[in-house]
């Protein structure tokens, strides 16, 4: 519409009309380290965390991969080849709808390695508590 306004074939800018008609949407924060020392101590804790061995591998794998929580957590062992060094998350549990490949380095191909001894027969890479299936 702004273009029939600038070459003459609209009267006037309707636009106007809507001003105080949309309200704007707020954006979210999430809360996030920006600071080096502090991500230093995240990192020192996650080393730290002596809980249930499922949990210390996807938080240490966590800031290798840079995944969303729900895509770590849903991780299943016929995304990942370690051979190649991928990980290729289906698009179905992508937010985007795309497929994403992770690639992965040394640190979480080892990670990987070590959970597969504990989970690598069932499904998920980080299975529940409460279960194998979950």
């Amino acid at each position: 519409m702004r273009y029939a306004v600038a070459t003459g074939r609209a009267k006037r800018d309707p636009t106007a009309d809507l001003l105080d008609a949309l309200v704007s949407v707020r954006a979210t924060n999430y809360a996030a380290l920006t600071i080096p020392k502090e991500v230093g101590k995240l990192l020192l804790a996650i080393d730290g965390y002596a809980g249930f061995s499922s949990v210390m591998s996807a938080l240490r794998l966590a800031p290798l991969v840079f995944v969303r929580p729900g895509e770590l957590r849903g991780a299943e062992w016929n995304e990942i080849d370690l051979a190649a060094a991928e990980w290729r998350i289906p698009a179905a549990r992508m937010k985007m709808k795309q497929d994403h490949i992770v690639p992965l380095s040394r640190q979480a191909v080892a990670i990987l390695r070590e959970q597969h001894e504990i989970s690598g027969q069932g499904r998920y890479v980080f299975p529940g508590l409460r279960g194998p299936a979950r």
